[in-house]
């Protein structure tokens, strides 16, 4: 148990990382003689994060063993909505969301409930946002 408490010690800041970036933290043990650290991370920034402050306390990475795959959190996957505004389009919309105008059929299917065609929204229209992918 001891190996443990020096471990967790050596990697306070890595701990704190990880709680600061919201990396669920699944696992925390000795195995084989290394600090055993798994999670999920909310995004590859912040599972970059803690791998820096991993190699910034030990850049052998003799004494750890970890791994964060990013899950995106429940924030992105859910779906959000959005109020049309005057000179929006479901592109423009898919640019503001995704970073590029080529999801819009994204948004448009679905909503398909409210819209007929991807040519026509109305100012004021509450548009289902779907996660991105």
């Amino acid at each position: 148990m001891a190996l443990l408490d020096d471990l967790k010690s050596k990697y306070q800041t890595v701990i704190q990382q990880i709680q600061t970036e919201g990396v669920q933290l699944a696992n925390l043990h000795v195995q084989d003689g290394k600090l055993f650290m798994k999670g999920t991370a909310p995004s590859l920034e912040a599972a970059n994060k803690v791998w820096n402050e991993i190699k910034r306390i030990n850049p052998k990475l003799d004494d750890i063993t970890a791994d964060f795959p990013v899950v995106p959190s429940t924030q992105t996957t859910t779906a959000q909505t959005y109020t049309v505004k005057a000179g929006d389009t479901l592109s423009k919309i898919s640019k503001q969301f995704y970073g590029n105008t080529a999801d819009y059929m994204r948004i448009f299917d679905a909503n398909k409930d409210q819209l007929k065609d991807p040519d026509q929204i109305k100012i004021g229209q509450e548009l289902k946002i779907p996660p991105a992918a």
